[in-house]
C-alpha cells in the first residue's frame, strides 16, 4: 500500500477550477507549479458564453445552469461537451452537487490500495465519496475492476446512473427496482447490479434511452451528458446552491429584473450574456419571453445572474373590474360597489393605461368609466400593479400578428406589438384585407401572419399582411424520423424541426417522390431547403443538391462476399467500387434481406441500384423493377425507353403485357408518352413482364358503401369497385376524409399504378352565381349559395361546358351565369353552365320532394323536377321557402344534373 501526503501535492490542488474562463472543465489535474485557489471558492465560466456551445446546443440549457452555481467551470472560454468524463473527474463533480466538496481533509494522509490508480490531485475526493457512500468500496476494488487504472477510466453510462442515484441518496428506492428488466433493447448488456439504478434514473426522469430504444450501459459519458444528468437531478434534492435563488418578478424593464423572494425584494441586472429558458422545454427562450408576476429561479452571484429559468409562467395576479369612482389623497383608488365605494391602494409602479394600453395619469380616469385591475397574489400586500380602461371608444392603427379568424362571428384577435391580445369585429363592405397589391377575403387571413391594422369607432376598416407566416432554412439532413427532420446548419449545429402533414418532398429528376427517397446521412446527406410554417413544422423538403453517388440500372462485375466490395458498372461502362456493411440499406423485391443472403444474387451482369457516398454503399436494391418516365417507343425496333429518377434513359424491350385503367387491352402504344410508369422485370432481369402506367384519373362515384368501404366508379367501360380501406382518402386540401363524407355523383380523383388504386380525393364542387370574370386576367369568382364568394384561376387550363357543348374560352361565362365548378384531374377548370328554366308554378309535393310546374301545352311531359334540400330560393335577396310559392307565380329554376338547386320568384 502507497501512502500520500495532502499536503504535499496541496500547491497543485483545485486552483485550476477558480481561474473563471481559465479553470478546467469539471476537474483536471493542473501543471506542476499552477497558482491554486481553495476548489470551494470556484467561480463560474458562464459569465462569458462557452465558444464551443451554441445557441441551440442540445444540452446548453443544462451547461449554463450548472456552471453559473459553479458546479461546473470552463477552459479558457471553452466547455469541450463532447470529450469523455473520467470516472475521478465526475466523483469531484458529483461531490459539489452534493455541496460536500468542501469536507475534503488536505491535511491528513491518504492511503489506497496500490492497485487503485487515482491521479494525485484526485485522490483526497476520491476517499471522501467513499466515506460518503457516493462509491462502493466493494464494487470499486474489486479485482477485475482494478486491472486499468481506475481514476482515468471513462465513465459509463450505467456507472453514473449509480453514482447519481447514490447522490441524492436512493440506494433503497434503486434496490427495489433491481429485478425489473429496463425495457431498453439492449438490457442483456446492463450489469446485474446496475439495473435498479439504472431503472431509478429513467422513473426520476434523470436519464433518458438513445436511438433505437437503446441505453448503451457500457458507452462513455461525454461532459455534457454529465452536465445534464446533473442538472436534472436538482429536481430531486432540497439542497440550496450557490447563487440560485427562486421567487416572483415583480418588476421587469429597463434591463433590470426585481425578484420577490423570502419576504424581500432584489434588483438583478441583466446583461447581454444572460441565458434564459424555461423549466418544461430545453430550448432558449428570449428576455421578452418573460412576464412580470412569473415564478423564476435566477443564479448568478453579484445580482448579475448569468442564468435565468421560468418555473412556472402562470402570472401570480387576479383582476378585479368595476366602475371608477375618484382617485383620492393618499394614493388611492375608488370602485364603485353594491354597497357604496370599495378602496384599493397603488404606487409609483402602478400602471395606468387606457384601453388602448397607452400610459395615462391616474387624473385622467373618468367617473364611471368601466376599469380593470390587477393584484399581486404572492406578497400578501395584492398590491394593485395596473388600472386599465376597459370601456370606451377605440381609433387606431397597430402592428401585429393575427391569433385567430371568427368567420362566423366576423371578428379578428391580434396580438399586438407589445404582446396583448386584443379582437374586434368587421363589417361587410367598410373593411379592407389586402396584402400588397391584392384584395384578400376573411378566410384568407392566417393565423400568425404579420399585419398591420385599422381600427375606428371600434371597427377594424383594414388589415394589411406585412409579411407571411411562412420561413425557410438550408441545412444537410443528417437524420429522418416519422415525425422529425434533424439538419445541419453551416455554422456545424443541428436542429430538430417537426414535420406537418403530410409535408411535400421535392427531388430533382424525381417523378413523385417520398420521405424515404430523401438521403440522411451524418457526412453525405442531401443539402436541403425546408420551408416552416407559422408553428414552426416543416410543410416542405426540398433537395437542393446530393452528395452521393447514384447508380440506377448498374450491372455488376464481381463482388467478394469476404471484403464485402462491390465492382460495378454505370451504363456508360464506367466503373465504381464500393463497400457494403451493416449500415448498407438492402431492399430486394420490396423486402430487407440480410447481407448474406443478397450476396448470392450479385452475379455478373446483374441489374443494381446503388446509393453511395464515397465509397461506402449506404443502400443497394437488386433491380426488380425499374420506376421513371416513358420517354420514347419505337415500333420498329420494338422497344421503349424510360428515364429513371437520377435523369439516366434506359432501353428496354417492349412489355410482354401493359397494366393501364381506363383501356380495355392496353398495348405500349396506349401509354402515353411523358407518363410515369413501373416496369416490372423477369427474375432474369432481361424481360419487361409488366408495364404499369401511374396515372390520376377523374372519376364519378356512381355507388357508395361505407360498411364494405367500396365506391363504385363510372368510366367507359362500364362500372368497377374500388375497394379503399386499405388507401387514403383525402379533399383537396390533402386532409383525411371518411368515406361517409362522399355520396354518390360525386367526383373523385384515383391514383393508378395500373389498374391498382393507390390514394383517392375528393372533389370539391362549387355551385352558384357567377359574381365576377376576368378572361384576360383568367380569373372567376363564385357567389355560392352560402353566400360566399369563391375564387378561382383559370392558369391550368378551362372547360367550359353550356348545354352539351364545350368551349374553352373563360369570356363565354357572364354574371348572369349560375355554374357549378370544379378542377380535373390536372387542376384545370371544368365550368358546368346550369340549364335554366322559366316556368310558372304549380305545386310542391312534400312526400316526394317533387315541384310540379304548368305544362306549356298537352304535349309538355317535363313539367316535374326534384328539388335539392339545400336549394337556395328567393326574391331578390329575401330567402323563401318552397312552401310560400304559389299558384301560378312566376319562376326560373336553375337545374344541375336534373335537380332544382335555385328557384327564382319572379
Amino acid at each position: 500500500m502507497i501512502t500520500y501526503s495532502a499536503r504535499a501535492v496541496s500547491a497543485v490542488l483545485a486552483g485550476a477550477l477558480a481561474f473563471g474562463g481559465g479553470g478546467a472543465v469539471f476537474a483536471q489535474e493542473p501543471a506542476a507549479g499552477a497558482q491554486t485557489t481553495k476548489p470551494g471558492a470556484a467561480t463560474s465560466a458562464a459569465s462569458g458564453i462557452f465558444s464551443d456551445v451554441k445557441t441551440g446546443f442540445w444540452a446548453e440549457k443544462h451547461i449554463y445552469k450548472l456552471a453559473s452555481q459553479g458546479i461546473i467551470v470552463g477552459n479558457n472560454g471553452l466547455f469541450r461537451p463532447g470529450d469523455s468524463v473520467t470516472q475521478q473527474e465526475a466523483v469531484l463533480m458529483a461531490l459539489r452537487f452534493m455541496k460536500i466538496q468542501d469536507k475534503v481533509n488536505s491535511e491528513t494522509m491518504v492511503a489506497l490500495p496500490e492497485e487503485f490508480v487515482v491521479s494525485n490531485y484526485f485522490k483526497n475526493y476520491v476517499v471522501l465519496a467513499f466515506q460518503q457512500g457516493l462509491l462502493d468500496k466493494t464494487t470499486e476494488m474489486a479485482a477485475d475492476n482494478l486491472k486499468t487504472p481506475w481514476g482515468e477510466r471513462k465513465a459509463t453510462r450505467e456507472w453514473i446512473a449509480d453514482m447519481l442515484v447514490r447522490s441524492l441518496g436512493k440506494n433503497a428506492d434503486a434496490a427495489a427496482y433491481a429485478t425489473e428488466p429496463t425495457g431498453f433493447a439492449d438490457d442483456a448488456k446492463v450489469s446485474a447490479n446496475k439495473r435498479g439504478v439504472i431503472n431509478l434514473a429513467v422513473k426520476l426522469g434523470l436519464a433518458n434511452g438513445l436511438d433505437g430504444n437503446r441505453f448503451d450501459p457500457q458507452g462513455a459519458v461525454t461532459r455534457a451528458q454529465l452536465a445534464t444528468f446533473f442538472s436534472r437531478a436538482e429536481a430531486q434534492t432540497t439542497l440550496e446552491y450557490d447563487n440560485t435563488i427562486k421567487g416572483t418578478v415583480s418588476a421587469l424593464a429597463d434591463g433590470k429584473l426585481t425578484l420577490y423572494a423570502g419576504g424581500s425584494s432584489s434588483v438583478y441586472n441583466l446583461g447581454a450574456n444572460t441565458a434564459y429558458f424555461t423549466s418544461a422545454s430545453e430550448t432558449r427562450i428570449n428576455l421578452s419571453d418573460i412576464q412580470p408576476h412569473t415564478k423564476v429561479t435566477v443564479i448568478g452571484a453579484t445580482y448579475s445572474p448569468v442564468y435565468v429559468e421560468v418555473t412556472d409562467p402562470v402570472q401570480q395576479v387576479e383582476s378585479l373590474s368595476g366602475n371608477f369612482a375618484m382617485v383620492a389623497p393618499g394614493n388611492k383608488i375608488w370602485l364603485k360597489s353594491a354597497t357604496g365605494f370599495t378602496e384599493y391602494t397603488y404606487d409609483e409602479a402602478t400602471a395606468f393605461v387606457d384601453v388602448n394600453g397607452d400610459k395615462i395619469d391616474p387624473a385622467a380616469l373618468v367617473a364611471d368609466s368601466t376599469v380593470t385591475l390587477q393584484r399581486e397574489t404572492y406578497t400578501g400586500a395584492h398590491k394593485v400593479v395596473s388600472v386599465q380602461v376597459t370601456s370606451g371608444i377605440i381609433n387606431k392603427t397597430a402592428s401585429g400578428t393575427i391569433q385567430s379568424v371568427d368567420l362566423t362571428g366576423k371578428s379578428i384577435t391580434f396580438k399586438n406589438a407589445a404582446g396583448k391580445e386584443e379582437t374586434f369585429k368587421w363589417e361587410d363592405g367598410t373593411s379592407l384585407f389586402r396584402t400588397q397589391s391584392s384584395v384578400l377575403l376573411p378566410a384568407d387571413l392566417k393565423t400568425g401572419a404579420a399585419v398591420k391594422y385599422t381600427v375606428q369607432d371600434n371597427m377594424i376598416r383594414s388589415v394589411e399582411v406585412t409579411e407571411g407566416i411562412e420561413r425557410t432554412v438550408q441545412g444537410t439532413l443528417n437524420e429522418m424520423t416519422k415525425s422529425s427532420v434533424v439538419y445541419k446548419k453551416a455554422d456545424g449545429t443541428r436542429e430538430v424541426k417537426l414535420l406537418g402533414t403530410a409535408p411535400v418532398i421535392v427531388i430533382p429528376n424525381m417523378a413523385v417522390p417520398v420521405i424515404d427517397d430523401l438521403i440522411a446521412d451524418p457526412v453525405g446527406g442531401d443539402n436541403i431547403q425546408l420551408t416552416l410554417n407559422s408553428s414552426d413544422q416543416v410543410t416542405k423538403i426540398e433537395v437542393l443538391k446530393r452528395q452521393i453517388e447514384q447508380l440506377d440500372g448498374a450491372a455488376v462485375v464481381d463482388y467478394n462476399a469476404k471484403t464485402q466490395l462491390l465492382t460495378v458498372k454505370d451504363s456508360s461502362g464506367k466503373p465504381y467500387v464500393f463497400l457494403l456493411d451493416d449500415k448498407t440499406k438492402l431492399i430486394y423485391d420490396g423486402v430487407s434481406p440480410v447481407l448474406s443472403s443478397v450476396g448470392a444474387r450479385l452475379t455478373q451482369n446483374r441489374k443494381v441500384n446503388v446509393k453511395g457516398i464515397g465509397e461506402r454503399a449506404i443502400s443497394l436494391e437488386v433491380v426488380t423493377k425499374y420506376e421513371g418516365t416513358l420517354t420514347e417507343v419505337n415500333a420498329n425496333a420494338r422497344h421503349m425507353v424510360i428515364k429513371v429518377s437520377d435523369g439516366q434513359s434506359l432501353t428496354l424491350s417492349y412489355p410482354q403485357a401493359v397494366d393501364m385503367f381506363g383501356v380495355l387491352n392496353p398495348t405500349i402504344t396506349d401509354v402515353p408518352i411523358g407518363s410515369p410508369i413501373t416496369a416490372i422485370l423477369s427474375g432474369s432481369q432481361d424481360v419487361v413482364q409488366v408495364l404499369k402506367a401511374r396515372m390520376v384519373t377523374q372519376l364519378e362515384a356512381a355507388t357508395v358503401n361505407s360498411g364494405t368501404n367500396k365506391i363504385g366508379v363510372k368510366w367507359s367501360g362500364g362500372i368497377s369497385e374500388i375497394n379503399t380501406q386499405a388507401i387514403p382518402l383525402t379533399n383537396e386540401a390533402g386532409q383525411a376524409v371518411k368515406l361517409t363524407e362522399l355520396v354518390s355523383g360525386e367526383f373523385i380523383n384515383v391514383t393508378f399504378d395500373g389498374t391498382t388504386p393507390l390514394s383517392v380525393q375528393f372533389v370539391k364542387r362549387t355551385a352558384g352565381q357567377v359574381a365576377a370574370v376576368d378572361a384576360a386576367a383568367g380569373t372567376l369568382s363564385v357567389k355560392d349559395y352560402a353566400g360566399a364568394v369563391q375564387n378561382f384561376t383559370a392558369s391550368a387550363g378551362v372547360k367550359i361546358i353550356r348545354d352539351g357543348t364545350t368551349t374553352t374560352a373563360l369570356g363565354n361565362v357572364t354574371t348572369a351565369d349560375r355554374v357549378e365548378v370544379r378542377k380535373d384531374a390536372n387542376g384545370a377548370l371544368i365550368i358546368n353552365v346550369l340549364s335554366q328554366a322559366n316556368r310558372i308554378f304549380w305545386r310542391y309535393e312534400t312526400a316526394t320532394s317533387e315541384l310540379l310546374v304548368k305544362r306549356a301545352n298537352l304535349n309538355d311531359n317535363n313539367y316535374r323536377f326534384r328539388v335539392s334540400p339545400n336549394a337556395y330560393i328567393h326574391q331578390g335577396d329575401t330567402t323563401l321557402s318552397v312552401q310560400s310559392l304559389k299558384e301560378n307565380d312566376n319562376i326560373v329554376l336553375y337545374i344541375n344534373n336534373g335537380i332544382i338547386v335555385e328557384i327564382v320568384k319572379q
